[in-house]
């Protein structure tokens, strides 16, 4: 079968923001086990989708330690998961566009390859190997906090709200109560709306919250039954 036409490299260092000394790194990232079967390449991405992975949990921890510097390890934990885990990586492959670079074998080209979470994920997690090898850990972090530091915002006020929500259920069960729900409405224009979140357990209203999503503002209503609750 002929071979693909190869993947446009200075295109995609211009959309990764980083430009390699030795192409042949980049190149190897790209390369899946499927295209080196079909192709009898000498190699494919995986240990560099290994190196990577590594390289990606490290930087986030230490981000996540010196963001979070009066937390216990388990959220500590919890919030670099929410970062790494593969729908998320996933998804900061397709901002890039990494799919479109990605050398797949033709099944899996045909198949969807190059939309798959795993994949994607895979080579995004690849890259940062081939930019550690290529530039070392400085070149490697800076490309990490430009592509996920956002993500680490994010998720934060993600995890408070998981957090007190299910304390706040599990709190609920302790004490007899009915199982918490919660009514939450938003006001205001898209580009700048606000949410107010009542939460409530057995026909009365114990939380309000407000806040610029719906989730931040259930975190509050949480809170303030949690309060209500134990005092």
């Amino acid at each position: 079968m002929e071979r693909p036409v190869e993947p446009d490299l200075n295109d995609l260092m211009g959309r990764l923001g980083y430009r390699f000394l030795d192409e042949t790194h980049l190149r190897l990232a790209l390369l899946h086990r499927s295209y080196q079967a079909e192709f009898d390449e000498p190699g494919s991405n995986e240990r560099l989708e290994f190196l990577g992975d590594a390289v990606l949990g490290w930087v986030i921890a230490d981000v996540a330690y010196h963001r979070l510097p009066d937390d216990p390890e388990g959220r500590l934990s919890d919030l670099r998961q929410a970062v790494v885990n593969t729908h998320a990586l996933a998804d900061r492959a397709r901002e890039i566009g990494l799919g479109g670079f990605v050398m797949l074998g033709h099944g899996e080209a045909t198949g969807g390859g190059r939309d798959k979470d795993s994949i994607l994920a895979d080579a995004f997690e690849a890259v940062i190997g081939a930019i550690y090898i290529d530039g070392g850990d400085a070149a490697a972090r800076d490309f990490v906090h430009r592509h996920l530091a956002e993500s680490v915002e994010e998720m934060i006020p993600v995890l408070d709200t998981v957090d007190a929500k299910t304390a706040l259920q599990e709190l609920c069960a302790q004490q007899g109560h009915h199982a918490p729900h919660y009514e939450t409405l938003g006001e205001g224009p898209d580009h700048d709306r606000v949410f107010t979140a009542n939460v409530v357990i057995g026909g009365r209203t114990l939380g309000t919250g407000r806040g610029r999503t719906k989730k931040a503002a259930e975190q509050v209503a949480a809170r303030e039954a949690i309060a209500r609750l134990t005092h």
